[in-house]
């Protein structure tokens, strides 16, 4: 844990304590939003098991979502749209869900810290590569934005049952593929993705509102 705490305490010695860690879910899928999560820790927090979403269960993930939600100073949430994804293009579209976690927050940052991502912000930040497992700020954020992204997933889920939403949270299984070429391309997919795009042109596959 003190590894993932090491971009955090080089802020605390310049007397910096608001670190937003920032992180987003959901740029591969071919449905469904992108979701970003902004979240602040309290100085030199520790949360056993804390790492990258992509590195723990599911069930851990929403534990530790649960006690992060609780814990953290301030959590801000974003959301773009398959429609907005569409128009701007998957990383325009990732920066703009970030910007608005950001900008959700409670509490403003003193530092951001971003996975990977460079962002124009009017304050101080710092891209990371693979920020989600080098710093606890930006792997708090993960967690809370898997598990928001993955509930919306399931309650899709509940809607379409056919699409098998819940299982693989709109990514392009072969299961997943198979479903809309039997039922159709929902109005919330993304249009430009292959293979939906392909489907799209071909007459046999109808889009669904």
């Amino acid at each position: 844990m003190d590894d993932l705490l090491k971009y955090e305490r080089g802020l605390y010695k310049n007397g910096i304590t608001l670190i937003a860690g920032v992180d987003e879910v959901g740029r591969g899928p071919l449905c469904g939003p992108v979701v970003a999560c902004a979240c602040i820790l309290p100085v030199n927090y520790h949360l056993d098991g804390l790492n990258d979403s992509k590195k723990i269960s599911e069930k851990k993930r929403e534990d530790l979502y649960n006690i992060l939600i609780k814990e953290a100073i301030s959590y801000g949430i974003g959301v773009v749209s398959p429609k907005r994804i569409d128009e701007i293009n998957i990383l325009e579209a990732t920066k703009e869900a970030m910007q608005m976690a950001i900008n959700n927050l409670e509490n403003p940052p003193q530092h951001v810290l971003i996975d990977a991502v460079k962002l124009n912000l009017d304050i101080p930040s710092t891209s990371i590569i693979k920020g989600d497992a080098t710093s606890a700020s930006i792997a708090a954020a993960s967690i809370i934005a898997k598990v928001t992204r993955d509930k919306m997933m399931i309650e899709l889920g509940e809607k379409y049952p056919e699409y098998g939403y819940e299982k693989h949270k709109g990514y392009g299984t072969k299961a997943h593929i198979e479903a809309v070429k039997k039922y159709g391309v929902k109005d919330f997919y993304r249009f430009t993705f292959a293979p939906i795009s392909d489907l799209i042109k071909e007459e046999s596959t109808v889009v669904i509102k």
